[in-house]
């Protein structure tokens, strides 16, 4: 089979006819990123998430970044608060609202509800954290806010218990699992009121509207993740960093299972966080495996999730060897192609694995081929942040 029986160059057609070779319309529709603060990705994604709009019936997108942030710029979308300058600066972390593709993505949504009865939707799915986690401040106050007595404890009990927030965020446990609070007393027992305030929101969820009953589940999710994720920055075990890892992915599975309600979805991440398979990731003289939020997620939905995953040939200087899967994939005619995964798999026998002076740059894992549904290529990055 040739390689070129295998693509199509991307454009709205191809993305509607990669949508029904799927076995069923799925619920969540991952486009994975090889690499972070890629311009030209971003701007593809807007163009895809557009014609899914328009044509495919979506109504919501979410991406990786902080899920308490990212009511910012849904309230923003679907209502007008705030100004465009605002959200981009509050509503992400990770540095995402620095991006102007991420701007423009938020622009349109805005002018898209403007016109229209029926609104779209925005998601952050990560946690509150990167390699050390915010206060649980936000999310337990929020969540003690819309329930009604009676209730577990005050908020002066809360407030007590939390303590000042710069001791929660402290980047020296990234190193030093003992300057963690995780396992102190006061964490514990936040633990305990946490489970006591979810119970509380169970037994009351009737009471609440649709929005207050989506935002305390939010916040319920995200205190216990976090408290969750903090105990395990004071482990001193050689577990530690691959049972955070797993800690984080959990978490984002979990967001994206809500928004899955709201589905069917778009969902931007890395590669890594929407593949199906285990992530492994060398730490020092250890091999960190653990599943991701694409794995997670592929047991509760099944067909209905599906992922396209990203992947470059030349970025910078940094040209793929041709007996590579992007060196391969570089000769095929087009700039940006829609790859069947599985065919792909089928036509090209043992590709070599690539190694790229991109140190940001995650290349396709040749042996996982047939775990991806489909690959977005793009033959040259040239705006890399």
């Amino acid at each position: 089979m040739d390689i070129k029986d295998t693509a199509r160059p991307l454009d709205a057609a191809a993305v509607s006819a990669f949508l029904r070779s799927l076995p069923t319309e799925p619920l969540l529709l991952g486009l994975g990123e090889a690499r972070h603060f890629v311009e030209e990705l971003g701007e593809l994604r807007n163009e895809i998430f557009r014609h899914l709009v328009e044509h495919e019936g979506y109504r919501s997108f979410t991406i990786e970044s902080d899920c308490l942030k990212g009511l910012t710029v849904d309230d923003y979308i679907t209502a007008g608060t705030g100004t465009l300058d605002d959200v981009m600066r509050h509503g992400f972390s990770h540095n995402f609202g620095a991006s102007p593709a991420n701007r423009e993505l938020v622009r349109w949504m805005r002018a898209y509800n403007e016109q229209h009865d029926e609104k779209l939707r925005f998601f952050g799915f990560d946690g509150p954290l990167e390699y050390w986690a915010a206060s649980p401040r936000q999310a337990l106050t929020a969540l003690h806010t819309l329930l009604n007595d009676p209730l577990p404890c005050t908020m002066e009990t809360l407030d007590a218990l939390l303590g000042p927030d710069d001791r929660w965020s402290n980047e020296a446990t990234i190193m030093d699992p003992s300057q963690s609070i995780g396992q102190s007393t006061d964490a514990q027992r936040l633990r305990l009121l946490t489970d006591d305030l979810m119970a509380l929101l169970d037994t009351q969820a009737p009471r609440l509207s649709t929005t207050d009953r989506e935002r305390a589940a939010l916040y319920g999710r995200t205190a216990t993740g976090l408290l969750r994720y903090h105990h395990c920055m004071a482990d001193p075990s050689p577990a530690r960093w691959a049972r955070l890892s797993a800690l984080r992915d959990a978490m984002m599975a979990a967001n994206l299972h809500a928004v899955a309600e709201h589905g069917p979805a778009l969902v931007f991440a890395h590669n890594l966080h929407l593949q199906r398979n285990k992530s492994l990731m060398p730490l020092g003289d250890q091999l960190l495996e653990w599943w991701s939020a694409g794995a997670i997620t592929q047991t509760r939905l099944g067909d209905r999730y599906a992922f396209l995953a990203s992947a470059l040939g030349t970025t910078g200087d940094d040209t793929p060897p041709p007996d590579t899967v992007e060196g391969i994939l570089s000769t095929l005619p087009w700039d940006h192609s829609l790859i069947d995964a599985h065919r792909l798999a089928q036509t090209i026998t043992k590709p070599a694995p690539r190694t790229s002076r991109d140190f940001a740059y995650f290349p396709l894992d040749p042996a996982q081929l047939d775990t991806i549904d489909g690959i977005v290529f793009l033959k040259q990055a040239v705006r890399l942040g």
